[in-house]
């Protein structure tokens, strides 16, 4: 986990290629002409979260309206929406769970443009949709996915704004303010606290993590990886969710993982932080906000680009934690790479 860990950079470096952002922008010009009315994400686990981040890009980006599917809708009980306006969008790591593919299946049968989104070229998501991406993450090592779900926010980010430009081809804006990001990446890594907060958290029975706008699928992925590696009951909300109930949970006992940047959503999360100062709740801050509380930072950027940067310190407090608790975060128990689900 800590060698892929530290291999985003190189992935961020990798997926701004030429080739790659060449191959990416072809496929955003597909989709541009084609015009679809509305965007359908499908994916499970990891990659849930990133095309939840996809989706706040469509609405916010795009103006179109966007969501993620309930495969179980098709795979079990049957349903065939009328999806002829869409574009049905499968994301995931290993592209080789049956539920995802059929979602495309029937979606294209119903005349969606789909596009597969995966770390796999040849994964049976790709063959099953029209058009593919390949976010050229690489071999990934551990099983809690790290790398992947980083490269499927990037590679994304690129799809989305590539068909916001018409042509599929970034501004040179975006692509200079993007070339930062491995840079950026480094220098977040780079940065020792969350190791230093690890051990504060060894007795920890259960957190909760917020963010708004691009900051809650980080938040999400947050607690899926303490999940995932610690065993740990980790419960996600939205800011604005947390203050109509949840609040109620948090005490000094309960860790919460405030991601707070720039932008619309950063500013709205300053609201909760003296609610949760007023239940004396332990409060790290993740990202460019700069708040009085214990801060795990990251360089100010875009906050569209915020999730690439603001997850990395999550991924390594999660893994320090884990074997700060004596976890093997490479093997959890009970998980496998690829998880087949109908």
């Amino acid at each position: 986990m800590a060698a892929d860990i530290a291999e985003q950079p190189a992935g961020y470096d990798r997926l701004l290629s030429a080739e790659h952002a060449g191959a990416i922008a072809r496929v955003a010009a597909v989709i541009a002409e084609r015009r679809p009315r509305h965007v359908v994400f499908t994916a499970r686990g990891t990659s849930d979260h990133a095309a939840l981040y996809a989706a706040y890009l469509t609405e916010i980006r795009l103006g179109l309206p966007a969501g993620l599917a309930s495969p179980s809708t098709i795979t079990l009980f049957g349903a065939r929406p009328d999806l002829s306006d869409a574009l049905v969008v499968g994301v995931s790591q290993s592209g080789g769970s049956p539920d995802l593919a059929e979602v495309l299946r029937v979606a294209r049968a119903s005349g969606a443009l789909t596009l597969a989104v995966t770390n796999n070229p040849d994964s049976p998501l790709v063959h099953t949709a029209e058009l593919s991406v390949d976010i050229a993450a690489g071999h990934e090592r551990a099983v809690a996915a790290t790398k992947t779900y980083t490269a499927e926010l990037l590679a994304l980010l690129m799809l989305i704004e590539g068909v916001r430009a018409g042509d599929g081809v970034l501004p040179a804006a975006e692509r200079d303010a993007l070339a930062r990001l491995p840079e950026l990446a480094e220098r977040t890594l780079s940065d020792a606290t969350p190791a230093q907060l690890a051990p504060r958290y060894r007795f920890a029975t259960q957190f909760v993590t917020t963010g708004r706008g691009y900051a809650y699928p980080t938040a999400r992925e947050a607690a899926l990886k303490l999940m995932e590696t610690s065993y740990l009951p980790a419960l996600a909300f939205s800011g604005a969710d947390l203050l109509h109930g949840p609040l109620a949970m948090t005490d000094p006992d309960v860790p919460v993982l405030a991601v707070i940047g720039s932008g619309p959503g950063g500013e709205s999360m300053r609201e909760v932080l003296p609610r949760l100062g007023e239940r004396r709740a332990d409060v790290v801050v993740v990202g460019s906000a700069d708040v009085e509380a214990t801060r795990m930072a990251v360089p100010e950027v875009d906050e569209r680009y915020a999730p690439l940067l603001d997850v990395l310190p999550l991924q390594r407090l999660a893994l320090a934690l884990a074997l700060a608790r004596g976890e093997d975060p490479d093997a959890p128990r009970g998980l496998k790479k690829v998880t087949t689900t109908m």
